[in-house]
């Protein structure tokens, strides 16, 4: 009966490092407002936002280009951003830049930052937008 527990942990001990591996090689960083405004002023990343036109017009974090998430070449206009540099994501709160990151992943960009909570956290955090 020892035996039997002891394998059982052991097996969840290493599905759970095996998943915890997995999640850590991934090329998505979801970051806060502070790294955001860090990465910026590093000047180490390019920035998208992924927002309709009307929403960028609104007001957007200077340096961002706008590639709408929902335009119909998305496909096309993303492909334009160098794969093989760091790229920062964001939209309204966090879904599109969610959806956005995943497929720039899977699409071959090495490195996706996403900005938790979208240009509202941004905003709420005292950030300064450009319109």
């Amino acid at each position: 009966m020892r035996f039997r527990i002891a394998s059982l942990f052991i097996v969840f001990s290493l599905l759970l490092s095996s998943c915890k591996e997995h999640k850590d090689s991934s090329s998505v960083e979801l970051i806060t407002v502070e790294e955001m405004d860090s990465l910026l002023q590093m000047e180490k990343v390019q920035l998208v936002d992924v927002r309709t036109s009307k929403e960028y017009a609104e007001g957007h974090i200077e340096g961002a280009i706008n590639i709408d998430f929902r335009d119909k070449n998305f496909e096309n206009l993303i492909s334009t951003v160098d794969k093989s540099k760091p790229v920062a994501v964001y939209c309204g709160r966090g879904g599109r830049s969610a959806k956005c990151s995943s497929f720039m992943e899977k699409a071959g960009f090495t490195k996706i930052y996403d900005l938790d909570g979208g240009i509202t956290e941004w905003k709420f955090k005292g950030k300064e937008v450009i319109e």
